[in-house]
């Protein structure tokens, strides 16, 4: 079987959902190493700072990571669909 052509706006979409995800680990995992830097920080508003970038990171990465994904998948999936009506498609074995 050989994939000759893709859907951008399919693979756009589930990229974005993925990419998202991702986001949410990462945001998350930042709003940790944030949280545990404000308790570790010996001035009060150096600590509520981290606590802000720690809950931002949550709430913005997802969003960030989820949008980007979708534009660049959206384009990627588009250049491939071009490059494999040139040279050919991905050849792939389906047992």
């Amino acid at each position: 079987m050989v994939v000759t052509r893709v859907s951008p706006l399919s693979c756009a979409k589930i990229a974005g959902v993925l990419y998202a995800i991702m986001g949410l680990l990462f945001g998350g995992l930042f709003s940790l190493l944030a949280t545990i830097g404000a308790f570790a920080s010996p001035d009060s508003g150096a600590g509520m700072l981290g606590a802000v970038f720690g809950i931002g990171a949550v709430l913005i990465m997802p969003i960030f990571y989820g949008c980007i994904g979708f534009v660049m998948t959206l384009i990627s999936a588009a250049l491939y669909n071009a490059i494999a009506g040139m040279i050919g498609g991905v050849e792939i074995d389906v047992a």
